[in-house]
């Protein structure tokens, strides 16, 4: 006998009317803006790993001397402020020819300089002695491909060099300090190297942090889809029941509507994500923006993706379900309001403890521990939430002095889960902002700015040095104060090492110019900025705060769609309420008053809270990796809350309107 679930499913459908329609229609929005996020979320996770992977080849892989090919030195030079990696490469004479580097067609011959389209713009950009001067005279440059550079703005250089070269000699390759993945030189027989570049490195772990912590809301988000229109499903599934519908029948019926919807909505943000690709190509992020191809997540993760958040809005909508099949009469006469129980309270405790125990100790904690535990405390407040909620309605009922405080306390109390999606993607934003805010990574020490130095092999060489680069300073144009360094001197831009520092006067210019004019000192090493010295720590730095920046607003727009979806879907599901409150007397602006306060209130306790644990959660952070707090986020912080709050209260204004329209007429619509 042919099921009668579908041909019901699809009568029912229909015969919704223009109300159904604009909860389908809800639902399915708020389906494609998870999906088209957590697309991105994945592009960009996995888009920076690729992006490291392409670096790995410029960091030398040393082999035993006798199965060595040629010579590798790596090393940085910076102009304008941005880093600029030069592989210098010498074949070793009487040794079989080497491999072709990455994204070159074979291996550079003497003389030869390859580059990044990025730099050759900016070579052909600038004058020769702030730039073309650091590298061998040729006719032409070669052109890096893709397949050696990290992204389309990356500034990387190649060069031939003749094996006596002091480019690729062994005092070119000496370390101190602050050479670490910046400078390096050994033998190879090949770019198999596994280190990824300084600049990239730690761009995968900087974004799964992100991930972490907006991925919540987006969840959220996608759940609250599948709940939409769920007070209309529960009354018209009742009256089914009562009517004969079996269990199955219902949650079937129920699991392939919002299925459909799910499925509909998600496919549509999987479309704009991959229509969108080469503008999402275009937004920069460490070395710059992104080869479209990387960007791309595949099909499988399209359609692990699609298949994830129509189960998600499937599950949602099915588990509104549970009091229609088991008691569809409490139902439909709205007789059972959704008490919660103290175990998420005492199970929200737990957490807390569990995750006081691992970082309270002082011990360093790895990447996935920290994200772990930050995925165990917004599932712990998510777990919480409803139970504070329902707390605070029936306290605020108690005490309560006006009629729009009371409707709001009453809806509170009656039904806290809803409130609770209501307000959660801003209780969750203010967990990231409070951790942003105070997370930013920096370094403490001594800044050198508009200094050039060079490295030389002892004191007496630096003294040397120190007249040729009066001299060549003076040529170039260059007003500065030169001096020489000991190794006793470990305020300065060397930091203890021998050789020549220069204060170069005039700004950024000037000081590139200085760079330059100076190349063919010292020990076939570039001269060193403050950027050079600084680069591992103000990496991280700048990463952490591209990633807090998008977190943050991605976070708040998404909390904001996700109140403002929710409290739209509030008005049609308890348009019956509305409608009777209305013929009882109540004015218009009082309903509007009590949406309002139904929001404002768990949200000034629950964002309070999870404010408070997110700036608790950076301070375990910036303790893991030895560095003080950001307190100058203080601000920010303020700002964010503040402007989170004001759009989500916006987002739920915006839905007055359909108050006004559902309300009209209260004799035709209170039935």
């Amino acid at each position: 006998m042919r099921s009668p679930v579908l041909p019901l499913t699809w009568h029912l459908a229909r015969s919704s009317g223009r109300r159904g329609l604009h909860s389908q229609l809800l639902a399915a929005g708020a389906a494609a803006v998870g999906s088209f996020l957590l697309l991105l979320m994945i592009a960009a996770s996995l888009g920076a790993g690729t992006r490291a992977d392409h670096t790995t080849w410029r960091t030398p892989d040393a082999v035993p001397a006798k199965e060595a090919t040629a010579v590798q030195a790596t090393t940085t030079t910076y102009v304008r402020h941005e880093p600029v990696t030069v592989v210098n490469l010498a074949q070793l004479p009487g040794r079989q020819e080497t491999p072709a580097p990455p994204g070159l067609s074979g291996f550079p011959k003497q003389g030869q300089v390859y580059v990044s389209p990025a730099l050759a713009d900016l070579l052909h950009e600038l004058p020769a002695g702030q730039l073309a001067g650091r590298f061998p005279e040729v006719k032409s440059y070669g052109t890096i491909g893709a397949a050696g550079l990290a992204s389309p703005d990356e500034l990387v250089a190649v060069v031939g060099r003749a094996p006596g070269d002091r480019a690729v000699s062994k005092a070119a390759g000496e370390q101190n300090y602050y050479d670490e993945n910046l400078t390096e030189r050994a033998l190879v027989a090949g770019f198999s190297g596994t280190e990824a570049s300084v600049f990239t490195g730690a761009d995968q772990g900087t974004v799964l942090l992100g991930v972490v912590l907006l991925v919540m809301p987006v969840v959220v988000l996608a759940s609250a889809a599948g709940r939409l229109g769920a007070a209309r499903r529960e009354q018209r599934l009742a009256a089914l029941r009562l009517a004969g519908a079996t269990p199955r029948q219902i949650l079937a019926m129920t699991a392939v509507e919002a299925a459909a919807v799910g499925a509909a909505g998600a496919l549509a943000g999987a479309l704009a994500y991959t229509a969108l690709l080469p503008a999402l190509a275009e937004v920069p992020y460490g070395v710059g923006g992104w080869y479209t191809g990387r960007l791309w997540v595949g099909l499988p993760w399209l359609a692990a993706v699609v298949l994830a958040v129509t189960a998600l809005i499937t599950v949602s909508a099915v588990t509104m379900l549970r009091q229609v099949v088991t008691s569809p009469l409490g139902v439909a006469q709205q007789a059972d309001p959704r008490r919660t129980r103290l175990i998420r309270l005492l199970l929200f405790v737990a957490v807390l403890l569990y995750i006081w125990a691992n970082t309270s100790d002082g011990g360093q904690l790895t990447v996935r521990q920290l994200l772990g535990l930050l995925a165990l405390f917004y599932g712990a407040f998510w777990m919480l939430g409803p139970w504070v909620v329902d707390r605070l309605g029936r306290i605020v009922g108690r005490r309560a002095d006006r009629p729009a405080t009371l409707l709001a306390a009453r809806r509170l109390s009656d039904d806290p889960r809803g409130a609770w999606r209501t307000v959660s993607g801003l209780v969750l934003a203010g967990f990231v902002a409070g951790f942003f805010s105070v997370s930013t990574l920096g370094s403490e020490g001594p800044r050198h700015e508009g200094q050039v130095a060079v490295i030389t092999a002892n004191a007496a060489d630096a003294r040397r040095t120190a007249a040729e680069a009066r001299t060549l300073l003076r040529e170039a144009g260059v007003t500065a104060t030169v001096a020489v360094t000991s190794e006793d001197d470990y305020l300065s831009l060397l930091g203890g090492v021998d050789g020549v520092t220069a204060q170069v006067s005039g700004g950024q210019e000037k000081t590139d110019t200085a760079v330059t004019a100076l190349t063919p000192l010292g020990s076939g090493r570039y001269p060193i900025t403050q950027e050079y010295v600084s680069a591992p720590d103000d990496t991280i730095t700048a990463r952490v705060a591209t990633v807090s920046t998008a977190t943050l607003v991605l976070s708040f727009l998404v909390a904001a769609a996700s109140a403002g979806l929710t409290a739209a879907a509030n008005v049609l599901d308890r348009r019956r309420v509305y409608g009777l409150l209305r013929l009882a007397g109540t004015p218009l602006q009082v309903l509007d008053r009590a949406r309002i306060r139904e929001t404002v209130i768990p949200l000034t306790v629950l964002a309070g809270g999870t404010t408070a644990m997110g700036v608790f959660g950076a301070t375990q952070l910036n303790k893991a990796a030895g560095t003080t707090i950001n307190t100058s986020g203080a601000l920010q912080l303020v700002i964010c809350v503040t402007v989170g709050a004001l759009a989500m209260l916006a987002a739920i204004a915006g839905s007055k309107p359909l108050l006004r329209k559902v309300t009209a007429g209260p004799a035709q619509t209170a039935d």
